[in-house]
């Protein structure tokens, strides 16, 4: 947030304006400033010309940062940090504050805009802790939606057909009913390409908050009249939010993708704020022309849409929608990115190939996986018999309305049983010839977390038969050294912001990292955050899951050369899953590197991001390359790493 120098830059701009409006009435300037973080937003105050500020900060070591990052500054004479709830903040002589404001400084937004609880907070403010009239900075926040169609968003929120050789895998009536869980899918937006979607309507203004005035917190509702550009599905909601800075609304900071700029790469990156995608309870068939009305919800936290045809939106109808919430208890098991990953039909395809290629008539099958479709692939190719573990009451309910929907209720058989408690009793005698997984855990979240199918099959190796088959038969690291166009910046130390010393900040961060644990690597969807490649993706350790996990750690060490100059940020890792000997899935790169570096990632999975904790190291010398020394610790299934930069 604070190498976001457009955010930075239009508050400063704000608040000198406010500042300036209340000075010209020949009153003092007292500040509120709720959510102050570092204090930034209080010193722009103070150097403006405000006479005082009370900076409200609830999370302890942020106060304390802000506190020393005032002092270092020389504004401690000027700005008050309280570490508190705002509406825990009282006001009169020796009171947190000594009198109300009349200058309201906020910045207390989501992607959602209203995620973080910025109404309740706007409310009890105005109520309790401004004057009223007091000028608000913001001024205004204004929310916009777009309704479109789109198989790649809506393949987020539901389960499709699946074809398995000739057969048919209906989702249950339960899930094609069931609104999705109201929990707000924020992505990258910029990161989905436009003929990724159909837009049905124009971008619609649905409403605006104004914050220079008392705010509720009550339920409401808001609609927007538009006329259906195209014929189509009605699926999902685009939206995102502007805040105006001023009362003229000529100061402006937007979270528009970057898609509807004229030109998309002078879009500001945030990672902070993003974009919101939203999933209708329903699709619907909208004709060209057609007059449609979208509705947005809110409470206190979340927002939520519907869309009717006009003439059945009665103007007067001030009845609220219920918030959505899952009845079919997938979207409680399944995130989005998962219910991407099982309507992947390319990928669907390869399990279902390499299934066809090691199954036989006698063969018993036993899965292990959370909330798996690849047992009951297994059934419908013709297994004799299929067992399941499910460790997860719900993933189970989930998997047996799938078998139940498509007449399968008891050919798979589903045991709530752990592993280790697993006996041949519960398998009816027999021993198993296939162990099957995607890999997929819902604990996960590191690529080699879902090496547990490997610690699974370890304890299950006294129930496999001699020559059992194992898919996937192994799994292999793979790394390539990355020069992250935005995303360097949520570790780099930022120094100096906005001409203000923000370096303890830099110093809480660090030493948070000077820990062994957070050397590591972090999880990141790369496909929102794009990246060049510098070196060469190479695979770097192998783990077979044929053999037993070993009791001794397995170790690789070696070098990654620079292939293309640039900034080196880090290291990016996943796993790719064999499959059978020539089948293959990666939850890591997709397709091959781009001649200029250009990486595309899946978009169902998270990789592993080790940074490195300088901001840069230059790629630049023709013998430079990045060393790695890796060690996979069976004791406890993490991968320690270690990496450095040989510039010569």
């Amino acid at each position: 947030m604070l190498y976001d120098h457009d955010r930075n830059e239009k508050y400063y701009q704000g608040i000198r304006a406010a500042v300036a409006h209340v000075q010209a009435k020949g009153e003092k300037v007292i500040v509120l400033d709720i959510g102050t973080g570092t204090g930034l937003l209080s010193m722009m105050a103070v150097s403006a010309g405000a006479d005082f500020c009370y900076a409200v900060e609830v999370f302890k070591p942020m106060a304390d940062a802000a506190k020393c990052i005032v002092e270092k500054n020389g504004f401690s004479d000027k700005i008050k940090i309280i570490n508190k709830h705002s509406t825990d903040v009282t006001v009169g002589p020796g009171d947190d504050m000594e009198m109300k404001a009349n200058v309201l400084i906020t910045e207390l937004f989501d992607t959602e805009l209203i995620g973080e609880g910025a109404l309740p907070s706007y409310e009890h403010a105005h109520q309790n802790l401004v004057q009223e009239g007091c000028v608000a900075v913001p001024h205004r926040a204004t929310v916009y939606a777009q309704l479109v169609e789109s198989q790649l968003l809506r393949s987020w929120a539901q389960l499709q057909p699946i074809e398995v050789q000739g057969n048919q895998l209906l989702p249950p009536p339960a899930m094609g009913n069931c609104s999705g869980t109201h929990s707000v899918c924020d992505i990258q937006l910029s990161q989905i390409s436009p003929s990724s979607f159909t837009a049905l309507s124009p971008i619609c203004t649905m409403f605006s908050v104004d914050f220079s005035k008392p705010v509720s917190s009550a339920p409401q509702s808001y609609s927007a009249q538009f006329v259906a550009q195209t014929n189509g599905l009605a699926q999902v909601v685009l939206s995102w939010w502007d805040l105006d800075m001023d009362p003229s609304g000529t100061i402006v900071c937007t979270m528009a993708p970057s898609w509807t700029y004229p030109q998309p790469k002078m879009a500001p990156w945030r990672d902070h704020w993003m974009q919101s995608v939203y999933f209708l309870p329903a699709e619907c068939k909208v004709t060209k022309g057609q007059d449609l009305s979208l509705t947005v919800y809110h409470d206190d936290f979340s927002l939520w849409y519907s869309l009717k045809p006009l003439s059945r939106q009665h103007s007067q109808d001030s009845r609220i929608l219920s918030r959505p919430s899952c009845t079919c208890q997938a979207h409680l098991v399944w995130n989005r990115p998962r219910f991407g990953e099982l309507n992947d039909k390319f990928r669907t395809e390869s399990y279902i190939n390499a299934l066809h290629s090691v199954l036989k008539k006698d063969s018993v099958c036993l899965g292990v996986s959370d909330g798996s479709l690849l047992p009951v692939f297994a059934h419908l190719l013709g297994a004799k018999k299929v067992f399941s573990l499910e460790n997860f009451t719900m993933t189970k309910q989930v998997i047996e309305q799938v078998l139940d929907a498509n007449s399968l209720g008891g050919q798979v058989e589903l045991l709530d049983i752990k592993p280790e408690q697993l006996t041949l009793q519960d398998l009816g005698g027999e021993q198993i010839s296939l162990l099957i997984g995607e890999p997929y855990f819902c604990t996960s979240l590191l690529p080699w977390h879902s090496l547990y199918f490997w610690y699974c099959r370890t304890t299950l190796a006294g129930l496999l038969r001699p020559n059992a088959t194992i898919l996937p038969c192994s799994a292999t690291l793979h790394m390539v050294a990355v020069e992250f166009q935005d995303l360097w910046r949520i570790r780099a130390p930022c120094v100096t912001c906005e001409g203000f010393d923000v370096t303890p900040m830099d110093e809480m961060i660090q030493k948070s990292l000077d820990f062994q644990e957070s050397r590591e690597a972090e999880p990141h969807p790369l496909w929102e955050y794009p990246c060049r490649a510098l070196t060469e993706s190479t695979a770097v350790m192998t783990f077979d899951f044929t053999h037993c996990v070993p009791q001794q750690p397995l170790i690789s060490h070696g070098s990654l050369p620079f292939v293309r100059s640039g900034h080196c940020h880090g290291v990016a890792m996943w796993l790719e899953y064999h499959l059978t000997p020539d089948i293959s899935v990666s939850v890591g790169l997709t397709e091959p590197i781009g001649e200029q570096g250009h990486c595309e990632w899946s978009r169902h999975s998270k990789q592993g991001v080790y940074f490195f904790s300088s901001r840069w190291e230059d790629s630049g010398s023709d013998r430079a390359a990045v060393l790695y020394n890796l060690v996979f610790e069976p004791s406890s299934g993490e991968v320690k790493m270690d990496f450095n930069v040989k510039s010569d």
